[in-house]
């Protein structure tokens, strides 16, 4: 009802002087009327800026008679000079400040005057408005932004045709919550610069970096304007939005690799089609880990190049070296999308890894083998079947030990090509000289596998240290005894050392001796002696009479296999 009368306004008393301009005190020569009288009754602790001529304000009201006789009660949109209010009115909100409440008393002739309004406003009455600030802007404002925090480190700002997703909460002046992304859980996600925004919004991110905090104050014709938004924002409302940036892309970013660490020398690095294991932290833009292998303690093992991995990720393995440290940032478009993955990455998410690589193999790899250390005057190596005696320390590529030989009282004793030790060890120690010294790289299809072993992982490369201690060369298997030059034509009665046509135990056991000790023939190896040769002689003792005759050590033909059985003489 504070709306200013269709009707002229009588000049009052008869008097020379004309009614001067609103907002000063009036004087005629008949006297001075009365002003407007204002009661601050609560005024807020924080008052950034108070109403001027020009302003434009948005006011709740209690209008009432002087005895409390209430009138009327609204929301007023007043606009400074294009005002349509009473003129006490106008004068009485000058100098206010958002919240704060006024007591304003105005007369008559700054009211409705002689004539009154209608049947609502007496004449000459004097009228009482209780009035409540909610809001206060200017034509001439401009976006207000006051940063809260921001990260020491940044490296890129929010730029026009970027994506951002944001947190906010969006508040009236009065400090009312009129929406908040926090409260469904979930940003605000939506490009800036392409008309998707509200204008003072798109002012207020630009520049922004991701984790930044911001406060923007956003005039009305920068935000809804006459229009409001539902229920919950008002026209002509000026708005306040805490905003936090999450995250920020273009969609035009390629992954982005930056190498941390990498061993000296790098001795190979990774291609498509080869085999890695890896670990990693993997977090948003924000800090935030949304995955981490180390948690689950076991590496994240793949092929690459290949398509098994996120298209980021298959393309920032490539090129690495065991033991490297990369971070890899993933723009969502080679991540997982607009859709995102789950409750686990939110969709049009930026990804970043840092990666740790343990090794890497291909399924084509054979045994490496590395000579550290060997003697010039090396005649006698290892090979299938002989048995050795060696040192060794395994341990993955990235240094973890797994286990040694100096672990148990003395060096393990094998005989080789037997299937007893993994593929891969078997073959590295071959070929070897006592006291030389290898380095071997052992790829995980020739040692553990997908399965792995006791303190193994599955798919493991290993590496081993090895020095061979003692060589005994072998025989081949099934054999005890192998002659190393042509045995004695004719053999009985070379084996018949007395000459009296049969040969006991003790007999055939000096004999084989013999044939050792002149390096005529050789042993099964790591098999006590006695129990070989008697192993042998039973053979030859046909009849198990506990002699050999001359009969009985020839060697008999299977007609009904490929070749002769074999026999050690």
């Amino acid at each position: 009802m504070p709306y200013r009368h269709n009707k002229q306004t009588p000049a009052g008393p008869k008097c020379s002087t004309a009614l001067t301009v609103l907002f000063t005190l009036i004087h005629v020569a008949c006297g001075q009327l009365e002003n407007v009288i204002i009661d601050r009754y609560f005024i807020p602790t924080h008052c950034s800026r108070e109403v001027q001529i020009g302003d434009y304000v948005r006011y709740q009201y209690n209008g009432t008679f002087e005895d409390g006789r209430k009138f009327d009660s609204r929301l007023v949109n007043s606009v400074g000079v294009e005002s349509k209010v009473i003129p006490g009115l106008d004068k009485g909100v000058q100098g206010m400040c958002v919240n704060e409440r006024r007591k304003i008393t105005i007369p008559s002739h700054l009211a409705y005057g002689v004539l009154g309004a209608g049947s609502v406003i007496p004449p000459d009455a004097t009228l009482v408005f209780d009035v409540l600030l909610l809001d206060l802007w200017n034509k001439e404002d401009k976006v207000q932004i006051r940063t809260l925090h921001k990260q020491q480190n940044c490296k890129r700002t929010v730029m026009p045709s970027d994506f951002v997703r944001y947190h906010y909460n969006g508040s009236l002046l009065v400090g009312n919550l009129f929406d908040s992304s926090h409260l469904q859980n979930s940003t605000y996600d939506s490009y800036v610069g392409q008309g998707s925004l509200l204008k003072g919004m798109e002012e207020g991110l630009l520049g922004m970096c991701v984790g930044e905090r911001r406060l923007f104050i956003i005039p009305p014709f920068l935000a809804y304007d006459d229009k409001g938004y539902g229920t919950k924002v008002p026209p002509y409302a000026t708005l306040i939005f805490d905003v936090l940036l999450v995250d920020v892309f273009n969609v035009k970013d390629d992954v982005n690799v930056e190498v941390q660490k990498i061993p000296q020398p790098c001795r190979r690095r990774a291609v498509g089609g080869d085999f890695i294991r890896y670990h990693y932290n993997g977090t948003f833009q924000d800090g935030t880990v949304f995955d981490s292998s180390y948690s689950r303690n076991s590496t994240y093992n793949t092929f690459i190049g290949m398509g098994y991995v996120i298209a980021g990720i298959d393309k920032a393995l490539q090129g690495v070296c065991v033991g490297e440290w990369r971070r890899v940032t993933v723009p969502p478009h080679l991540a997982y999308g607009e859709n995102g993955s789950g409750e686990l990455i939110p969709r049009s998410a930026v990804l970043i890894f840092d990666l740790h690589i343990i090794d890497f193999h291909n399924p084509k790899d054979q045994v490496e083998i590395k000579v550290i250390y060997k003697q010039a005057d090396c005649n006698l190596t290892s090979a299938a079947n002989d048995l050795i005696m060696y040192r060794y320390n395994c341990s993955l590529l990235d240094g973890t030990h797994l286990y040694s030989s100096d672990d148990y009282p003395e060096p393990p004793r094998v005989t080789l090509g037997q299937g007893k030790l993994i593929a891969g060890l078997d073959e590295g120690l071959q070929g070897m000289c006592v006291l030389e010294r290898r380095e071997i790289t052992v790829p995980p299809h020739l040692a553990h596998g997908t399965n792995g072993a006791l303190g193994v992982p599955s798919n493991a490369v290993l590496l081993f240290e090895l020095e061979l201690l003692q060589l005994q060369k072998g025989v081949p298997e099934g054999f005890l005894f192998i002659w190393l030059k042509d045995s004695p034509e004719p053999l009985f009665p070379a084996m018949d050392m007395n000459q009296d046509q049969e040969v006991p135990l003790e007999e055939f056991s000096a004999f084989i001796k013999l044939q050792v000790a002149e390096s005529q023939g050789r042993l099964h190896p790591g098999i006590d002696s006695d129990t070989v040769l008697r192993d042998m002689f039973s053979k030859q003792d046909r009849n198990a009479d506990g002699k050999i005759t001359e009969d009985e050590l020839n060697i008999i033909v299977n007609e009904e296999e490929e070749g002769p059985k074999h026999e050690e003489l």
